[in-house]
């Protein structure tokens, strides 16, 4: 059997170590299924968010929400976001659709997801 990686990048490793532990655990814990799941063709568990041939993953855990892509390691992980901060996302963005769509739809965030890799290429 081929391993499986969860990778961070930076942001989301920070997003990841500014939770209190026992919240970290319990995130982590619930990636304990995702291999089998994102090794899968279909990832009709996820939600999809796609713009100019890249495709992310939405992977809801509890009140957050955490974006990856699919990698021939495993998974990257770009952002950890509280359901709160996107529902006032989408609320000061005036979008009445669903979450994926409107995320997908709105260039805000994906220079939101798009950040860690200029932080990346800085530092």
């Amino acid at each position: 059997m081929r391993l499986f990686q969860i990778i961070f990048n930076p942001i989301s490793a920070a997003e990841l170590a500014k939770m209190p532990k026992d919240l970290q655990l319990s995130i982590l814990g619930e990636f304990r299924g995702l291999p089998r799941e994102v090794m899968s063709t279909e990832m009709e568990l996820f939600g999809r968010l796609e713009r100019n041939g890249k495709t992310l993953h939405r992977f809801r855990i509890g009140d957050y929400r955490i974006y990856f892509e699919k990698h021939e390691l495993g998974a990257v992980v770009h952002r950890i976001l509280s359901r709160n901060t996107l529902k006032d996302f989408l609320f000061r963005s005036n979008l009445p659709t669903g979450e994926d769509e409107a995320l997908q739809d709105n260039p805000k965030f994906w220079e939101l997801i798009e950040t860690a890799k200029v932080i990346s290429s800085t530092g």
